[in-house]
């Protein structure tokens, strides 16, 4: 079965195939740690993607996506599986303060893709609504990064960039989503650094601190 997805491939469909594969591999820690109380994903975070990631895609299906479409399609499969998990060993609230507003906007994009019958508008007002949930992630990775699973966005960011790979073209409608999602990854994984930098630096100092008080 993978000879023949694999014979004869073209290098959009490798690419593809790769982002799909490496999605399918990067959220099995994450999960994993959730389940060991290690990770601890905010509910309402992974909630609003959850929604807003299903919308994205339908849209992609819509606007022609093909090799691509692998990459986004397991993309929300997982990201429905952790705020399963979340559920249950997440924290925070479901609904933050203010995202009933979220939650109104993505009806408009679809309210615009029902009366203009372009998938693009819901495309584009779910990606900047979920810059919102994105920002929240990116501040919690660098205040608590120990919260977070460093290796699922790192492989989730090597698989954004195989997908963008796999548009093969400059349409900006179906680069849009693999684009946004390897902007958010790119920052949790900076966030992380810096916030494990800073907590080193931290007990650094107080090491250094409590050394110089004994002498």
């Amino acid at each position: 079965m993978l000879d023949a997805l694999f014979h004869g491939s073209d290098p959009l469909r490798l690419f593809g195939i790769t982002s799909a594969i490496l999605s399918i591999y990067a959220f099995f820690p994450y999960a994993r740690d959730v389940v060991r109380s290690h990770t601890q994903p905010q509910r309402a975070c992974w909630l609003i993607w959850s929604i807003l990631g299903s919308i994205a895609l339908v849209s992609q299906i819509v606007e022609g996506a093909t090799d691509s479409l692998w990459f986004a399609a397991i993309q929300v499969g997982w990201t429905i599986v952790i705020f399963g998990l979340a559920i249950w060993r997440g924290q925070g609230r479901f609904l933050n303060p203010g995202d009933e507003s979220i939650l109104a906007a993505a009806a408009i994009g679809l309210g615009l893709w029902a009366t203009t019958d372009s998938a693009a508008y819901a495309l584009i007002i779910t990606i900047s609504i979920s810059m919102l949930g994105g920002a929240a992630t990116i501040a919690k990775a660098y205040r608590a990064p120990r919260t977070e699973t460093m290796s699922t966005w790192v492989i989730s960011w090597i698989a954004s960039a195989c997908a963008i790979f796999a548009v093969g073209s400059l349409d900006w409608v179906l680069l849009a989503y693999p684009l946004y999602l390897l902007c958010l990854y790119t920052g949790i994984v900076l966030a992380m650094a810096l916030g494990r930098n800073r907590r080193h630096q931290a007990v650094f100092s107080t090491t250094r601190r409590t050394a110089s008080d004994a002498m």
